[in-house]
């Protein structure tokens, strides 16, 4: 359903309803089907894994805060088609190496470019989501001539909201303190609209994360983010969105626990070359809640901006 443009010049708000709830598809069935690579690249020094597939232009897929590349594993081989894809374990995140240092959204992005570089490749799209957002934002004011096109998927760094913040790392700790699965499937379904949508082995993936030597402290250490000082210092400003020079696709749903449509579209509104779109039915993992919609709009935008 097509909304009346908006005033921005650049900026079209489409708000989307697939009108049927996805398959509820596995991680492993979502991929089973394709010619996929899970290895590790050398990051200047720091061992990064990544779930690669496709050939054709460089897209990185970058998760959210705690999270990791399985994130992404419904999106894969759409995206394969056209892209040579990399989804990406952060810095600190999933297997990827754990510096012991707290992780400010610099660090983030001067580990992709170091990652990028190692690829050989010059520029990239570059697709984040909630921290891969706020990161990919950044890089993209701070590396412009990297960025090919860019995607901020309900992304994070405009606003500091002390109750999300408090709530988020509350249960991020909660999961890598708990022995159990239970205190990681509660993380999970923050993130959905329909918390049933969380898969068992969706929480497997994510319990395997968790369970790794030393994670309670590398939590803490991410977690920094959460807290005022900290975040305030980070967050995304008016002047820098102006840098961003790439097409731009800001992307929100109608029940993103984390920030408003509204946060969205100013987002959108800074960003001088955008298009901002918002899917209904999803929470905070669009690209997981309803994949195919969430693809079609993606590389539609990827391909044909």
């Amino acid at each position: 359903m097509e909304a009346a443009q908006a005033t921005h010049p650049v900026l079209t708000r489409t708000q989307i309803s697939s009108g049927t709830q996805p398959e509820l598809r596995s991680l492993w069935s979502a991929i089973a089907g394709g010619d996929i690579h899970l290895h590790f690249i050398d990051a200047k020094g720091v061992r990064t894994r990544v779930l690669e597939a496709g050939q054709g232009p460089v897209l990185l897929l970058l998760h959210g805060v705690s999270g990791h590349l399985e994130a992404y594993q419904r999106n894969i081989l759409a995206h394969a088609v056209h892209f040579r894809v990399l989804a990406v374990d952060m810095l600190g995140h999933g297997f990827t190496d754990k510096p012991a240092r707290s992780y400010e959204i610099i660090d983030y992005v001067e580990h992709l470019r170091d990652l990028i570089d190692a690829l050989g490749v010059e520029k990239v799209h570059m697709s984040g989501e909630s921290l891969g957002g706020w990161v990919a934002a950044r890089f993209a004011a701070t590396y412009p001539e990297r960025i090919d096109r860019l995607v901020l998927n309900t992304a994070g760094g405009m606003i500091a909201d002390p109750k999300v913040m408090e709530r988020l790392k509350t249960l991020s700790l909660a999961a890598v303190r708990s022995p159990d699965r239970e205190a990681t499937r509660k993380r999970l379904e923050f993130l959905m609209l329909d918390p049933t949508i969380v898969t068992e082995d969706l929480v497997e993936a994510r319990f395997a994360c968790f369970r790794q030597p030393g994670m309670i402290e590398t939590m803490e250490r991410i977690m920094c983010l959460q807290d005022m000082d900290v975040r305030m210092r980070n967050l995304l400003t008016q002047e820098e969105l102006g840098r961003i020079t790439a097409p731009t696709l800001v992307l929100w749903t109608t029940h993103d626990p984390t920030a408003s449509v509204e946060v969205g579209q100013r987002l959108a509104d800074l960003v001088k070359d955008s298009r901002f779109t918002v899917m209904e039915n999803c929470g905070h993992w669009p690209q997981y809640e309803d994949p195919d919609t969430f693809n079609r709009i993606h590389i539609d935008f990827l391909l044909n901006r």
